[in-house]
């Protein structure tokens, strides 16, 4: 059973506060559109010399995928295929800052960095608890209980912030009670997630991970004497083959694993749910088509991630002297790959700048691609689903809060809505 009842709102508001010092790193206070100028740039040529952000006018420290990274030429991607090129061409492109065969390209611990054979043994340990036919386990598991409780927490209130009453709550506790973590401890660790992103003091960092080992390797533990039907007992279990053989993970590496996983449910898709609820309240005809025939959802939730994703860029390290799009890039060159431009590319798409579900559906860029494709997209959207459906079926008749700040998309990097206000009868 989740405990919603320990989840303190004001609280919330501190941890997931998309204009706060945490998201500062990312450019999250930053209002411009970038639409207007992603289409022009595109317009001008696919590949452009300078960083996403830089080119749309944010001049701010970033600290990303790919940045800061002072000392090394950066360019950035703009349509879809050339976007798509390079996120299925590890080869050239490495998700990895270190050369190639190095030692310390050998020595990396975070699967989002690893390339090659390597990343596909890791990658393959965990995949079967992530692929499509798996979504209801998390979802009978774990994300109906939470979402129900938290919503029947507020249905009496008549009116809330989706963002930190609902959407924020259901990736992190969902991850977070598949490892067996309650919910104290579960904002404990996002406190000092949002401590160490605050300072970018590697004291700060260590103590983060202090604090994730603490509450966590008494679990692992525990799952390599008694496993159970979560996610530790997958990890400590998963057996990997290497050049050493065939051996089942140290608790270092469950630990490392488990963090990442946490890292990355909790962190974007709470954002992509607050996108996908403003995208139908501003566009009453979907809404009501949704009501009416909820299977339009996943067209909705598709939509949504193609048309404005929350995640706008990711980066790719070069391997060697390339030319791509026309434009010369030497070895060690960073190419940041503009996913939110590749979606709206009107090579691709017709009106790409409408949202519009009802759209031929094309694969989009909305998760990544290739390699490194988001390990938990289908976990994600099952989330989405779950928590979208169920607002609409237990909050009537709901609506924009027309007594609130009128909700925005801000950030660079990340984006997100500053609020989902809604009231409903």
């Amino acid at each position: 059973m989740i405990d919603v009842g320990l989840i303190d709102p004001d609280l919330m508001r501190v941890l997931f506060n998309l204009q706060g010092p945490e998201y500062t790193r990312v450019g999250g206070g930053f209002e411009i559109d970038p639409y207007p100028v992603f289409h022009r740039l595109r317009e001008s040529g696919p590949v452009h010399p300078s960083t996403p952000g830089e080119l749309i006018g944010f001049h701010g420290e970033a600290h990303f995928e790919g940045l800061p990274f002072p000392d090394r030429p950066h360019f950035s991607a703009f349509d879809f295929a050339t976007c798509d090129a390079v996120v299925r061409d590890p080869e050239t492109y490495s998700s990895s800052p270190h050369p190639p065969g190095s030692d310390e390209w050998a020595r990396e611990v975070f699967m989002i960095q690893m390339d090659a054979g390597r990343h596909r043994r890791y990658r393959a340990l965990v995949q079967p608890s992530f692929v499509p036919k798996r979504a209801h386990w998390w979802i009978d598991n774990w994300v109906a209980e939470l979402v129900d409780a938290l919503i029947t927490r507020i249905q009496p209130n008549g009116r809330a912030d989706l963002n930190i009453e609902l959407f924020a709550s259901i990736p992190m506790l969902t991850i977070c009670a598949s490892f067996g973590v309650g919910v104290a401890d579960a904002l404990a660790i996002r406190s000092t997630i949002v401590n160490a992103a605050n300072s970018l003091d590697d004291t700060q960092a260590i103590a983060t991970q202090a604090e994730f080992v603490r509450i966590v390797a008494p679990l692992v533990a525990a799952r390599r004497t008694e496993p159970g039907d979560d996610l530790i007992s997958v990890l400590v279990q998963a057996e990997l083959t290497d050049d050493e053989g065939t051996h089942r993970l140290t608790d270092e590496e469950v630990l490392g694993f488990a963090f990442l996983l946490l890292a990355a449910g909790s962190g974007t898709t709470w954002k992509q749910m607050g996108i996908t609820m403003l995208a139908l309240l501003s566009h009453p005809r979907w809404l009501d088509r949704v009501r009416d025939e909820p299977s339009l959802l996943r067209n909705v939730i598709e939509e949504s991630l193609r048309w404005m994703p929350t995640d706008p860029a990711f980066a790719r390290f070069v391997t060697r002297d390339v030319v791509l799009g026309g434009v010369e890039m030497p070895a060690g060159s960073i190419i940041h790959v503009t996913f939110a431009a590749a979606n709206r590319d009107p090579a691709r798409w017709d009106r790409p700048d409408e949202f519009d579900p009802g759209r031929p559906s094309l694969p989009h860029l909305g998760f990544g691609g290739g390699p490194h494709v988001c390990l938990g997209m289908h976990v994600a959207r099952a989330e989405m689903t779950t928590a979208i459906s169920a607002v609409l079926e237990r909050l009537p008749n709901i609506r924009l809060d027309p007594d609130a700040a009128p909700p925005r998309i801000t950030g660079v990097y990340e984006r997100g809505p500053t609020a989902v206000p809604v009231v409903w009868d």
